[in-house]
C-alpha cells in the first residue's frame, strides 16, 4: 500500500460558479423559472459511471442527476455542515437511538427506477452493502467513511436499519455524501458489481438519454420523480471541456450557461468584464486539499530522507500567495478544512515538516537529506491529471519547486481515466498528484484517507 507522507496542502478555497444570463449578484433570490434545457460545461472526462468507485467532480456533475440518495445536504442551506434532509427516506433524518448506535430510516413509497421497477428498502440495503462491505475486488472509494457501521438491514420493505459499533458524529454526514447514489438490487443481482461502470438506471430527477464520450452527457426530465413539482428543467446537457479556454469561450459565447466548479480569479474577472450584468458569480470554500504521493513500491521513494526532502522543497506559503492568482487554489492547510474549529492554526502548521516560512532553510535541509540518501539529482517521473485547473497549473509549479533542490523532475500528464488507472492499479510513477476532496465537511471523515 502507498502511504501519503508528503502533503502539498494548498486547499481549493475559492470555487467560482458562473451563471450566464442570470443577472444580479450571488445570493440574490430569483423567481423559479420552469422548462428549458440547461447546458453546462464540465472540466473533466468521465472515468466511469459508477460513483461508488469514483472520486471526481467529473462524474458528479454529469451523472449524479440520474440518481437519488438516502439523505442529502439541504439544498436551501448548502454551506451548513449539519443540515441534512431526506431524499429517498421520508420525515426527518433520524437522530439515532440505543445510545446513538441505531438509525432507522423510513423509506418513501411509490418511488420507481427509470426502468419502472419500484424502489424498496432492499435496494438501499444492497447499495450500502456494496459501499460499506464490498466483496473482494469491488472498489469502494468511501468504505473507510463507515468504519463505525456494524450492519445495515431491511425491516420489511420500507425500513432500513443501520447498526453502529460505536456512536459517531461522522455517520450521518457520511450517509449524505452525494457519491452514495442508490442502485437497484435487481441490477446488482442480475448484472454484477461492474455493470454500473457503463450503465445507468436510477430514480433521480432526470433519466439518461445519451452519452457521446468526450463530447457530452444528456438527460431529460423524469416525469415520475418523487419530489413533486421538480425538476424545474426539461433536461440538461453536460458538455465535456477539460481545457479551461473551451469552457470560458462556451460561457462567453452563450453555448453554456454555467460552470459549477470554478475559474481562477483572472478568468472570472475577464468574464464579468465582458458580460457585465448578464453573469452572476457565486463563490464558496471547497473542502478539498491537493497533495503529492510518493510511490513507496519504488525503493528510492520509500526512503524517509527522500520523502522528507520532497516536502521541504515546496514553498507552500509562497505558492498560496502566487498560485491563487492564476489557479483555483488558495489557503495553506492540513488534513482538516481550514475554517473548521478543529483545523490546525498557522502557528501549529509551521512546526510541521515542509510548512516553515523560512523556505531557504528548508531547501538547504532538503539538499542535505538528498545527499545523505545518495539521491542528489534524483530523476522524478511526476504523474498528473490532464485537467488544467488546478492540476496542470499546480503540477508545473511543483516540478519547478523540486528542481530548486537539484532534483530532475518531469511531468507526465494523463486523461482522468488512465490517470486513475495508474494511481490505483499500475503504480507506474515515482510521485503522483493526489487529493482529498469531500462533499460534506466533517473532520472525522476527512482523515479516513490517511488511515489506510
Amino acid at each position: 500500500m502507498r502511504n501519503v507522507y508528503s502533503k502539498l496542502a494548498l486547499s481549493f478555497a475559492v470555487g467560482a460558479g458562473l451563471v450566464f444570463g442570470a443577472g444580479g449578484t450571488a445570493g440574490t433570490a430569483h423567481a423559479v423559472k420552469k422548462g428549458g434545457i440547461l447546458n453546462f460545461v464540465v472540466g473533466s472526462k468521465i472515468p466511469s459511471y459508477d460513483l461508488h468507485r469514483e472520486t471526481t467532480f467529473g462524474v458528479i456533475h454529469p451523472i449524479r442527476p440520474f440518481y437519488s440518495l438516502l439523505i442529502r445536504i439541504n439544498p436551501d442551506n448548502p454551506s451548513s455542515p449539519t443540515d441534512f434532509i431526506c431524499d429517498l427516506c421520508e420525515g426527518a433524518v433520524p437522530k439515532g437511538t440505543d445510545g446513538y448506535k441505531t438509525y432507522t430510516f423510513n423509506i418513501r413509497k411509490g418511488v420507481k427506477f427509470h426502468n419502472g421497477q419500484p424502489l424498496t428498502a432492499h435496494d438501499i440495503v444492497a447499495t450500502y452493502q456494496k459501499i460499506i462491505f464490498p466483496k473482494k475486488g469491488v472498489p469502494s472509494a468511501r468504505k473507510a467513511f463507515f468504519k463505525m457501521v456494524d450492519s445495515v438491514s431491511a425491516s420489511g420493505d420500507f425500513k432500513v436499519v443501520f447498526k453502529l459499533k460505536f456512536p459517531s458524529g461522522a455517520f450521518i454526514p457520511a450517509v449524505a455524501t452525494p457519491f452514495n447514489i442508490v442502485y437497484s438490487k435487481a441490477d446488482l443481482d442480475k448484472n454484477g458489481f461492474s455493470w454500473h461502470k457503463k450503465n445507468i438506471n436510477g430514480t433521480g430527477a432526470f433519466s439518461f438519454v445519451q452519452h457521446q464520450p468526450g463530447s457530452f452527457v444528456e438527460g431529460k426530465k423524469y416525469a415520475g420523480y418523487h419530489h413533486k413539482g421538480k425538476p424545474y428543467l426539461d433536461g440538461y446537457k453536460a458538455i465535456a471541456a477539460p481545457k479551461m479556454a473551451v469552457r470560458l469561450n462556451a460561457i462567453r459565447g452563450d453555448r453554456a450557461s454555467i460552470e459549477f466548479r470554478g475559474f481562477p480569479p483572472k478568468a472570472r474577472d475577464d468574464l464579468v468584464k465582458a458580460l457585465g450584468d448578464k453573469i452572476t458569480v457565486q463563490e464558496s470554500d471547497w473542502n478539498c486539499v491537493l497533495m503529492f504521493t510518493p510511490n513507496q513500491a519504488r525503493m528510492r521513494f520509500a526512503d524517509v530522507r527522500v520523502k522528507k526532502a520532497l516536502s521541504l522543497a515546496v514553498d507552500r506559503w509562497g505558492g498560496s500567495k502566487y498560485l491563487s492568482r492564476i489557479a483555483i487554489v488558495k489557503t495553506v492547510g492540513g488534513v482538516v478544512f481550514p475554517k473548521h474549529p478543529l483545523a490546525a492554526t498557522k502557528a501549529e502548521l509551521v512546526k510541521l515538516t515542509g510548512y516553515s516560512e523560512d523556505i531557504k532553510a528548508s531547501r538547504a535541509q532538503a539538499t542535505k537529506l538528498l545527499s545523505e540518501a545518495g539521491a542528489s539529482g534524483l530523476k522524478i517521473d511526476f504523474l498528473n491529471r490532464g485537467v488544467d485547473q488546478p492540476y496542470k497549473v499546480v503540477g508545473t509549479w511543483l516540478v519547478d519547486q523540486w528542481k530548486k533542490v537539484g532534483l530532475s523532475a518531469k511531468q507526465t500528464v494523463k486523461p482522468s481515466g488512465p490517470f486513475y488507472d495508474s494511481l490505483r492499479k499500475k503504480s507506474d510513477f515515482d510521485v503522483s498528484i493526489d487529493f482529498n476532496c469531500q462533499s460534506v465537511i466533517n473532520p472525522i471523515a476527512d482523515v479516513t484517507k490517511f488511515l489506510g
